[in-house]
């Protein structure tokens, strides 16, 4: 951008003024030399989102940012004014979504980030020092890190809240699905995709459609030409991962849309499809590689019980805290027996059964509840364990070695039908979301 420069320039002027006669005034000194300010560039606004402002700096940084992780992760930026744009519709839709979320009471303290900040840091193996140097090599203020989690975790949270906690999958579908991949040669594959996102409005009219299926005509034509698929779909595609060149990761079929399943069956290594057609708009698709997921299942499981305490808009986390203390005092004075607690005063649907949990496989929970649980032995009762759920106590009961074959295939049938469906009601939402809001972009001044 262009940036609107302020110079000050200093003028001195004089005059004599005189009533009848009068003496020669004195010679007027010559103005100082003149002096040159330095430049300030001005921030100016480039889009409103109902009644906030995106300006000119947040869309440079956001771009510096992404444009730095396209190079780590080896994906070509492309042109300029297509990443202005990809960049801008992305905060565009990020503000709208955080202003939601703000309306209907999602909240995200600064305890919560800063364990969120901590836990990065050890899944890269640094200490919190560590971590702030790497930021700061990469030229990224820990003040803007921090918010950026708590954005991530805000929408995650309004994620959870408006979309997964309504999905419902019944074992019929979960029946249905398996039938499919039994009836499949080979048994059931995941397919690593990339794809590139051509959006529809949902009151589009005819000829705004039109427009969009030429512009998804035309990324296929450059990719048909030779054009590397990733730059495509960053210049292309406006989905949220077109800046990482569109890459869907590992997908079995039930995570994908049904056009996407049927097609991606029949596709070879590298092949590109044509122009596909969904509610969400148009859509082309590359299969980048495929894997059989078929091998019997041997685990350790562990039986374990839990008592949770969740964190959130209501119970902060040093009140969590101190009621998942209390309850363990309790139960290690002898006073409250575990189940009878968890009964009381755990907030999980386990909490009617004594908090059992059951047969838990490896992969089954989340990393700090696992590595909490398997550092236990039957019998024992763990210190207060956070998780992303809150704060929880653990106790194991016993373990076995079983064949899971089945059982997991049917828990992770569940689990894919699960993400197909939250994938696709989230984009739903995201794009309903952008809609209602009331958006207006800037002409560009410069």
């Amino acid at each position: 951008m262009k940036a609107v420069i302020v110079s000050i320039a200093l003028m001195v002027a004089s005059a004599a003024f005189a009533q009848g006669p009068a003496p020669r005034p004195a010679p007027v000194p010559p103005p100082p030399p003149r002096t040159e300010l330095p430049a300030v560039a001005l921030d100016r606004v480039v889009a409103v989102v109902n009644d906030e402002a995106l300006t000119q700096y947040e869309v440079n940084e956001s771009k510096r940012v992404t444009v730095q992780q396209m190079k780590e992760a080896k994906v070509q930026p492309p042109a300029p004014d297509v990443l202005d744009k990809q960049v801008l519709e992305r905060l565009i839709t990020e503000r709208a979504l955080m202003q939601f979320a703000k309306e209907s009471g999602v909240r995200v303290d600064d305890t919560m980030v800063e364990r969120t900040i901590l836990r990065v840091a050890q899944e890269n193996k640094l200490s919190p020092e560590e971590f702030r140097k790497v930021l700061d090599r990469e030229n990224i203020p820990y003040a803007k890190y921090r918010e950026d989690v708590r954005k991530e975790v805000t929408l995650q949270r309004l994620r959870e809240r408006e979309v997964d906690s309504k999905i419902v999958v019944s074992d019929a579908e979960v029946d249905n699905y398996l039938a499919t991949v039994a009836a499949q040669a080979g048994g059931e594959s995941e397919y690593l995709l990339s794809h590139v996102l051509v959006r529809v409005q949902e009151q589009a009219s005819p000829d705004q459609i039109d427009q969009r299926r030429r512009r998804a005509e035309d990324a296929l034509t450059q990719i048909k030409s030779g054009a590397d698929f990733t730059l495509v779909a960053a210049s292309f595609s406006d989905a949220p991962d077109a800046l990482q060149g569109g890459s869907l990761g590992w997908r079995t079929p039930a995570r994908l849309p049904t056009i996407f399943a049927d097609l991606v069956r029949g596709m070879k290594k590298d092949e590109v499809s044509g122009v596909l057609r969904s509610p969400a708009g148009f859509h082309i698709l590359k299969l980048v590689d495929s894997r059989s997921r078929n091998s019997p299942t041997v685990v350790e499981q562990t039986r374990v019980r839990h008592i949770l305490i969740k964190v959130n808009e209501i119970v902060s986390e040093s009140e969590g805290k101190t009621r998942i203390d209390r309850a363990r005092d309790r139960i290690v004075s002898g006073g409250v027996k575990f189940e009878e607690q968890a009964k009381a005063i755990s907030e999980d649907a386990s909490s009617a059964k004594g908090g059992d949990l059951g047969w838990i496989s490896p992969g089954d929970t989340v990393p700090d509840f696992e590595q909490a649980m398997m550092k236990l032995k039957p019998g024992d009762l763990s210190q207060p364990v956070r998780t992303p759920f809150g704060w929880h106590l653990l106790q194991v009961q016993e373990r076995r070695q079983q064949d899971v074959t089945q059982e997991r295939q049917r828990d992770q049938a569940r689990q894919a039908l699960r993400q197909r469906k939250s994938d696709e009601q989230f984009q739903e939402f995201v794009r309903q979301t952008r809609d209602r809001a009331f958006i207006e972009v800037k002409a560009d001044e410069r």
